[in-house]
């Protein structure tokens, strides 16, 4: 593992490992750099793969008070460990990052965006993610850290039963620990501004984009990636059948292959 200093002195741990182009990796809410790892495996038979915790995760630092704009610089921090340019993979509120890392100028030279989870443009979906942001902030706010937890596990689809029985596992205290970085990816995705796509940050990116979606998702999904894809100057959509918001590895990998490679055509 090494580590890497962002702009505002937060030490930012990652692994490296393969050889090739390079290829960054960055996960979404409670993840950390142990969710991507058998992708960034496999990737690694192809490319040099730079797999990050993201601020207030695993061996990364933190600072407050967060503003989307550090984690932008702490992605900008992991593109200059890999030589200063790199592809760069981002899943769910990970590829709402990476959207607005490659608007603010970042060396990206390649950008898969998959499942972002913005919302369309129906007002009542708008009124949630904004309701979500509110009560979020409320939970933290009381320190009732696993219930924010339970907030984004339910708003996300998880059952509440289901949720109610993962509370009681032996790994929920490591999520309890970074649920202040749910609100981290509520603000990247704009949630208290309604969560809907950043149409003028989207239009804005001139790398080549692949625009990723299961076949199994829910249709808002498709929807927002068609959306995505008609405003990206470079982009283009492709559906994973059979598969839902997360993809295994042996999957996910033959799809990324052949985009993240600079050397194919655009």
């Amino acid at each position: 593992m090494g580590k890497t200093i962002s702009a505002d002195g937060t030490p930012i741990g990652y692994d490296q490992r393969g050889d090739g182009p390079p290829v960054v990796l960055v996960t979404g809410a409670l993840g950390d750099r142990d969710t991507l790892a058998p992708l960034a495996n496999t990737l690694a038979r192809h490319f040099t793969v730079f797999n990050y915790d993201r601020r207030g995760r695993g061996e990364s630092g933190d600072l407050v008070p967060y503003g989307v704009a550090r984690e932008i610089e702490d992605l900008a921090a992991i593109i200059t460990e890999a030589g200063g340019s790199a592809a760069v993979y981002g899943h769910s509120s990970g590829a709402g990052l990476a959207l607005r890392a490659a608007a603010s100028g970042l060396p990206i030279v390649r950008l898969v965006l998959h499942e972002a989870p913005y919302v369309t443009d129906d007002e009542d979906e708008r009124r949630s993610a904004r309701d979500f942001a509110v009560r979020l902030h409320e939970l933290l706010g009381e320190r009732r850290r696993g219930d924010a937890v339970a907030l984004f596990m339910e708003t996300t689809g998880t059952p509440p039963e289901t949720v109610a029985q993962w509370r009681t596992e032996s790994w929920w205290p490591t999520l309890e620990a970074r649920a202040h970085t749910i609100a981290y990816d509520s603000a990247v995705m704009g949630d208290e501004k309604g969560g809907g796509v950043p149409t003028d940050l989207v239009a804005s990116i001139r790398m080549p984009t692949l625009v990723l979606s299961g076949g199994d998702s829910f249709d808002f999904v498709h929807e927002v990636a068609h959306q995505i894809t008609e405003l990206l100057p470079d982009g283009r959509h492709r559906v994973i059948e059979g598969q839902g918001h997360n993809v295994p590895a042996e999957v996910l990998a033959p799809v990324l292959t052949p985009f993240l490679s600079v050397q194919e055509p655009g």
